[in-house]
């Protein structure tokens, strides 16, 4: 989930560097087009184009800030679905007498994120 908000954060990126491009475009265009109007710019081509920009980035807002949403309520359901499990575990632990075996490496890494990822929720 995080590498999809990821790929929307690279596509917010994108969406700034495509205005930085349409600005430099537009100024090219109006200096090739309209060369007595250098130093100037075409009010009405740049607000057209800047509404049309506005629009689409907007877009692209409101799609990140859904799936930011999803992904914060995934990761709450799936921490909690965890927290069962670990519980249920140790509860079966106890009840069988069954000794816990000293966590991995991994499994301690993975235990702490686990734990913070709680916490963060």
């Amino acid at each position: 989930m995080e590498a999809e908000v990821d790929k929307l954060e690279l596509m917010f990126q994108k969406a700034d560097s495509d205005l930085d491009y349409i600005q430099c475009r537009l100024e090219y265009e109006i200096k090739t087009n309209y060369p007595a109007s250098t130093g100037k710019k075409n009010p009405v081509t740049l607000l057209k184009e800047l509404s049309a920009i506005k629009s689409r980035y907007q877009t692209l807002h409101v799609r990140f800030k859904s799936v930011a949403v999803e992904q914060k309520e995934t990761k709450t359901r799936i921490c909690a679905i965890l927290n069962n499990t670990v519980t249920m575990i140790q509860e079966l632990q106890k009840q069988t007498d069954l000794e816990m075996s000293p966590l991995s490496k991994e499994e301690e890494i993975a235990a702490e994120q686990l734990k913070s990822h709680m916490s963060d929720s």
